[in-house]
């Protein structure tokens, strides 16, 4: 990442069949919910693509749990996911890749969003992107020390609300961005494409 001062990371894990998107079965089969999984990454991927396009010193990265596949365009640097749990592996992407945003695979329609959050981060702040379910879609923190993530509980209804309150208590500057919907339950798939049309997930949906 030489010549970059920030990154835009996307945290994702390998879409296999049985690993990924299992609140979706049934209706759905463990292989399309993968082909989900891998819609929403392309996606989520195309956003990151388009908005470090625009942005001097900003580097893409793949943070991954799992092998690296072509879901994940050329010119990013990809960095293996370490640690046990989503709170660890967010503390030690940022340990391994300094000041930047962190973003979510299920979330593809938060592009128009990251260009904000890149620009909070270069202005010192930390920000934050919830999701309607009570999480958060991304985390931007402009000078990471490793504290940020202790004792916020992850995947609750309230994870969201708890992260802020830790980097409140930590006495941040935090902006807030748009809150958006995730992609975790078969309603949620109609919802999605309807935000991302001509998307890779519109596509796939449609052959469901």
């Amino acid at each position: 990442m030489s010549g970059s001062a920030f990154h835009l990371t996307v945290i994702a894990k390998e879409p296999v069949a049985g690993r990924v998107k299992t609140r979706l079965v049934p209706p759905l089969s463990h292989r399309q919910a993968a082909d989900i999984a891998r819609a929403c990454l392309v996606d989520t991927f195309a956003a990151v693509t388009a908005t470090v396009a625009d942005l001097d010193g900003v580097a893409p990265v793949a943070l991954i749990d799992g092998a690296p596949g072509e879901w994940i365009p050329p010119g990013y640097h990809v960095f293996e996911q370490r640690g046990d749990g989503l709170g660890e592996r967010l503390r030690n992407g940022f340990a391994d890749l300094g000041p930047g945003v962190i973003i979510g695979m299920d979330t593809p329609s938060v592009g128009p969003l990251l260009a904000d959050a890149i620009a909070s981060v270069r202005a010192g702040h930390d920000v934050l992107g919830m999701t309607f379910d009570g999480g958060y879609w991304g985390i931007g923190l402009g000078c990471p020390d490793g504290s940020e993530f202790d004792d916020v509980p992850m995947s609750t209804d309230h994870t969201g609300q708890a992260q802020l309150d830790r980097l409140i208590a930590l006495e941040r500057e935090v902006d807030i961005l748009g809150t958006v919907p995730d992609l975790d339950h078969y309603d949620d798939i109609a919802t999605m494409v309807g935000l991302l049309p001509g998307s890779e997930l519109e596509r796939v949906a449609a052959r469901l």
